[in-house]
């Protein structure tokens, strides 16, 4: 590359950066920037608007499986791996936000939580989240792993390991990659279920989410929970 264009593009950069510090950078230009540590010689602003266009924004490129990043030309094995590190710290952070205080006081934390974990996932997921006496995150795991419209629900799995754990309240979320629908009939009937076990033993379900095309959805704020179950 000729000197001229390397001075072009090192200024570029130098300028991207105190625009960053400035809080000036729009959302692509914040992409391009985190690019540009990942691939130090090339402009990297195209393909900063290919990604965006891509998944549909900067926060799908972020939450985006490795394997999709390196599928898009011109992301090589650094870059998707800078932007899964990204993704790697935030969701840190969310778990150490709802590790110290009640979800009752941090219930947006919970939801983007909730959405970070699954909202990119091509088949469909169930995850669990366990929460102390305080409503404070204990553990959260993937439950299991399904095809692209289903996935087992292991009740008697859930209650050992809240009952292992001291656990309070039960959190379960899961996906629907190919629909849009908030809830199916299946859902309903499996979370009374784990519900009414969860009860029996003292303990409670907090909700049960849903992520499909990029929404959460909530059993608990659609009246699909007994609410005089859950805590308040």
């Amino acid at each position: 590359m000729p000197k001229q264009d390397e001075n072009f593009h090192t200024g570029h950069r130098e300028r991207l950066k105190a625009k960053f510090l400035d809080n000036k950078l729009t959302e692509y230009e914040q992409l391009e920037l985190l690019l540009s540590f990942a691939i130090p010689r090339r402009d990297v602003r195209p393909l900063a608007r290919k990604l965006i266009e891509h998944f549909g924004s900067v926060y799908y490129v972020i939450i985006a499986e490795y394997e999709d990043l390196i599928a898009v030309p011109g992301v090589g094995p650094s870059s998707a791996l800078l932007i899964k590190l990204v993704c790697s710290l935030i969701k840190i952070s969310y778990t150490k936000i709802l590790g110290d205080t009640s979800v009752f006081y941090n219930q947006q934390s919970l939801e983007d939580f909730c959405r970070m974990q699954i909202a990119a996932k091509t088949d469909e997921e169930m995850h669990v989240i366990y929460l102390d006496g305080n409503f404070r995150l204990i553990e959260h795991e993937v439950h299991s792993l399904g095809s692209i419209d289903s996935s087992n629900v292991y009740i008697n799995r859930i209650l050992f390991k809240a009952l292992k754990n001291s656990v309070r309240s039960v959190v379960l979320l899961h996906n629907h990659p190919t629909t849009n629908n908030m809830f199916s009939t299946q859902d309903v009937l499996i979370t009374e279920k784990i519900q009414e076990t969860l009860n029996n033993c003292g303990l409670e379900l907090y909700d049960h989410y849903v992520v499909a095309s990029g929404i959460l959805y909530s059993m608990r704020e659609r009246g699909l929970l007994n609410r005089s179950m859950v805590a308040k």
